[in-house]
């Protein structure tokens, strides 16, 4: 039996959508965030750095995103949203899967936050603002026309990659890239996204848009 540990207004939700895009049966526990948006104490007892997402799977833990997202898809869904392992193809795929949380969030997370607390000191602005611009237009130009990351075929690295998309989308970042707008539509209009929402709640805090 797969169980996922999710927390409110997570990464954790992409876990959900691949879920729901495999239809598996799973067991969701949702842990509310603290009044100082933190993950509750309670996570601790599920995993030693006290995040989500964590996926159990027997006797297997799991707390990275992509980690999970590869499981999920290689071991529980015939590899099905992803390119067959070993091919050209793949190798992209994986590229894209580790370039999100490796490189991509950390320019968007830190203009979010940014945001959410009144700016950026001007020295980490100056490092973090061309870096946020490079990332945008690298993703922009990959999805082009799409209508996925990798072209006619839905993958793994598209849920992984749609956390980013839809916190940059709601904080103002994509006015500059129309077809990352389109892409996050078009990701938010897939019913096993709907599903996720449904079960896990929103993305987006409701203080964090607008900025």
């Amino acid at each position: 039996m797969l169980t996922l540990h999710h927390l409110a207004f997570s990464r954790s939700t992409r876990v959900i959508w691949a879920l729901e895009e495999l239809g598996l049966p799973y067991e969701l526990v949702t842990y509310q965030r603290t009044p100082a948006f933190r993950a509750p104490p309670e996570l601790a007892e599920v995993h030693p750095l006290g995040k989500a997402p964590v996926l159990v799977d027997n006797a297997l833990r799991i707390a990275e995103s992509a980690a999970i997202l590869a499981h999920l898809n290689d071991r529980h869904g015939s590899g099905r949203l992803a390119p067959p392992i070993g091919s050209d193809a793949r190798a992209v795929h994986d590229d894209w899967l580790h370039y999100v949380e490796g490189s991509a969030a950390m320019p968007i997370m830190l203009t979010l936050i940014g945001g959410m607390t009144g700016g950026l000191p001007a020295g980490l602005a100056g490092f973090v603002t061309p870096e946020l611009a490079k990332t945008l237009a690298y993703i922009a130009d990959a999805v082009g026309d799409g209508p996925w990351l990798l072209g006619t075929d839905f993958t793994i690295a598209d849920i992984h990659l749609a956390y980013l998309v839809e916190l940059a989308g709601a904080a103002g970042m994509l006015a500059a890239h129309p077809s990352l707008a389109a892409y996050l539509q078009r990701l938010q209009a897939r019913p096993a996204y709907a599903a996720a929402i449904a079960k896990g709640g929103p993305v987006v805090p409701p203080y964090a848009g607008g900025q």
